[in-house]
C-alpha cells in the first residue's frame, strides 16, 4: 500500500470549524501541506484556528454569513494561495454550487464532482438511478409528490405505515411516519413546511415503514483511474431524532457473506453514480436481514474514525490523494477489517432537560487516553462554546480485538472524561454502554427511544420514593462521620476529618454519580 511520499497539494483550505476542521489540519500537517483555517466572528478563538498555519475572517456568527459563504470562502482560497479546498462534513461539504464553485475558479474540490453530488443529493433522482442499476430500495416513490391526491394513491399502493421524507435533505428534517390515511394531509403539510424551511425545496417522497430496521453503511472510495471499493460497514442504528450518536465497526449482525453482498451493492451505487473519493451509502435492515438501499452520502462522515481503525486506513490522507490525481494504493482484496471500533458523539446538551444544548465556558477539561483510545476534539480548557451551530464537541473512539473489550475500553475512557462548566451527553453513553440489548449487539433504529423511556418511567416509579432515599443517604453520611474507624478515634488514622460536613459529602457522592 505504497503511497507518493509528496504532498499532494501545496495549501489546503478547510471550510469548516470545530473537530473535523481539526482533524483535517492535522492530516495536513502529516502530508506536509499548508492549513488555512476560516472562522466567523464567535470562532476567533476556536481550535481550528489556533491548530492552522493561517486563519482567514469569513463573516458574523450566522452560518449562512460566513461559513455557507460560497462567494467567501473563494475568495479567501485565493488570497491565501490555496489549490484545494476540504469542506469536512456539514455545511457546503455536500453542496453542488460549491463543488462546481471551486471547479471554475481552479481550486481543486476536495471531494465528488458536483455531478455526481447533484444526482444523489436528490432523494428522488438517487431512488431513479438505483432502480435502473437494480439496487434493493425500499418500496416508495420514485419522484416527488406532486398532490396530496397523488400522495394518496402512492400511499394506497405502497401500504401504511408509511414514512414521508425531504427529497432534498436527510438528518430527520422534513421526515413524518404516518400510520394511516386520515394522518397524511397534515403530515404531508408539515414534512413540506419543513423541508422548505431547512433545503429550500418543499419536495417530499413516500417511503414505506420498515418496522424497527437496523441502519447499517458502507464505507466506499473511488479514484479518478476507475478505481472503486468498499472498505467494511459501519452500525449506526443507536439515534436519537434520526441522528446518530454511537456508530461501530464491523456490525454485529453482518457476517462475511452478508458484507461481501453490501460492498457489491455499495460499490454499484458508486458506479451508477460516476463516483470518485470518499462517499457512503446507507442501508436499512430489517429482521430477515434483508438490507434496502436508503441514501448516499457524497462526503466525509462524521463516523469515519471507526473504519480508520479497523482496516488502518487514513481516509483523509486518502482523500487529499486521490483528489490530486493519484491511484488508490491497494485492492479490494487488501481490505482486512481488524478488531472492533466503538464511536460516541460527545454532544453540548443537557441529557436532563431533553438535551436542549449546553454553551458556555469549559471551566475544567480532563480527556480520556491509553491504548486503543482516540478523541477527535475541537475543544479546550477556557473555550466558549457557541449557540450558533451544532453542539458536537468532540468523537470519542475505541478500539479492541474484540466488541466486548471495544465497549469496555471505551467504558473505561468514558470514566476518565470530564467535562466542567457546561452539560455534555457522556451520561448517556454509559447508559448505553450497560444495556442488556447493547451488550447482545441487538440494535435497531428504535434502541436509545426504548431505553430513554424505559428510564423516565423509572424515574417516575421511583419520584414517590426519592425523599426517603435521600434522607437514607444523609443519615448514613453522617453516621460514617462520627462512627469510630479502625483506630478507635473518629477520624482515620487520628487524623482531623477533614472531608467537610456530611451534607456537602452526600452532594459530592451524588454528583460523581450523575456524571
Amino acid at each position: 500500500m505504497s503511497v507518493s511520499p509528496k504532498p499532494p497539494f501545496k495549501k489546503v483550505l478547510v471550510a469548516n470549524r470545530g473537530e473535523i476542521a481539526v482533524r483535517i489540519i492535522r492530516a495536513c500537517r502529516e502530508l506536509g501541506i499548508a492549513s488555512v483555517a476560516v472562522y466567523s466572528d464567535v470562532d476567533r478563538g476556536a481550535l481550528h484556528v489556533r491548530r492552522a498555519l493561517e486563519a482567514y475572517p469569513i463573516g458574523p456568527a450566522a452560518a449562512s454569513e460566513s461559513y455557507l459563504r460560497i462567494d467567501k470562502l473563494i475568495d479567501v482560497a485565493k488570497k491565501s494561495g490555496a489549490d484545494a479546498i476540504h469542506p469536512g462534513y456539514g455545511f457546503l461539504s455536500e453542496n453542488a454550487s460549491f463543488a462546481r464553485a471551486c471547479r471554475d475558479a481552479g481550486i481543486k474540490f476536495i471531494g465528488p464532482t458536483p455531478e455526481a453530488m447533484e444526482l444523489m443529493g436528490s432523494k428522488t433522482s438517487a431512488r431513479q438511478a438505483m432502480q435502473q442499476a437494480g439496487v434493493p430500495f425500499v418500496p416508495g416513490s420514485a419522484k416527488g409528490l406532486a398532490t396530496i391526491e397523488e400522495a394518496r394513491r402512492v400511499a394506497a399502493e405502497v401500504g401504511y405505515p408509511l414514512m414521508l421524507k425531504a427529497a432534498a435533505g436527510g438528518g430527520g428534517k422534513g421526515m413524518r411516519l404516518v400510520r394511516s390515511e386520515k394522518d397524511l394531509p397534515a403530515a404531508y403539510d408539515a414534512a413540506q413546511s419543513e423541508a422548505e424551511r431547512a433545503f429550500k425545496n418543499s419536495e417530499v417522497y413516500i417511503e414505506k415503514l420498515i418496522e424497527d430496521p437496523r441502519h447499517v453503511e458502507v464505507q466506499i472510495f473511488g479514484d479518478e483511474h476507475g478505481s472503486l471499493l468498499y472498505l467494511g460497514e459501519r452500525e449506526c442504528s443507536i439515534q436519537r431524532r434520526h441522528q446518530k450518536v454511537v456508530e461501530e465497526s464491523p456490525s454485529p449482525i453482518v457476517n462475511d457473506e452478508m458484507r461481501r453482498r453490501m460492498g457489491e451493492v455499495a460499490v454499484r451505487v458508486g458506479r451508477a453514480a460516476g463516483y470518485t473519493n470518499a462517499g457512503t451509502v446507507e442501508f436499512l435492515v430489517d429482521k430477515e436481514k434483508d438490507f434496502y438501499f436508503l441514501e448516499m452520502n457524497t462526503r466525509l462522515q462524521v463516523e469515519h474514525p471507526v473504519t480508520e481503525f479497523v482496516t488502518g486506513l487514513d481516509l483523509v490522507h486518502l482523500q487529499m490523494r486521490v483528489a490530486a490525481g493519484e491511484k488508490l494504493p491497494f485492492r479490494q482484496e487488501d481490505v482486512q477489517l481488524r478488531g472492533h471500533a466503538i464511536e460516541c458523539r460527545v454532544y453540548a446538551e443537557d441529557p436532563e432537560n431533553n438535551f436542549l444544548p449546553s454553551p458556555g465556558r469549559i471551566q475544567k477539561l480532563t480527556l480520556p487516553s491509553g491504548p486503543g483510545v482516540r478523541n477527535d476534539s475541537g475543544m479546550y480548557e477556557g473555550w466558549t462554546v457557541p449557540l450558533d451551530y451544532d453542539p458536537l464537541l468532540a468523537k470519542l473512539i475505541a478500539h479492541a480485538p474484540t466488541r466486548a473489550q471495544a465497549a469496555a475500553r471505551l467504558e473505561r475512557a468514558l470514566s476518565e472524561y470530564f467535562v466542567g462548566g457546561i452539560r455534555t451527553n457522556l451520561s448517556l453513553f454509559r447508559a448505553v454502554l450497560r444495556h442488556p440489548d447493547f451488550i447482545a449487539g441487538r440494535l435497531a433504529t428504535g434502541f436509545l427511544d426504548r431505553m430513554l423511556a424505559g428510564q423516565a418511567k423509572g424515574a417516575a416509579e421511583d419520584k414517590g420514593n426519592g425523599e426517603h432515599a435521600m434522607i437514607a443517604a444523609i443519615a448514613a453520611a453522617i453516621f460514617e462521620s462520627t462512627a469510630p474507624a479502625a483506630n478507635g478515634t473518629g477520624a482515620k488514622n487520628g487524623a482531623p476529618n477533614d472531608s467537610g460536613s456530611a451534607w456537602k459529602k452526600t452532594a459530592r457522592q451524588e454528583a460523581l454519580r450523575n456524571e
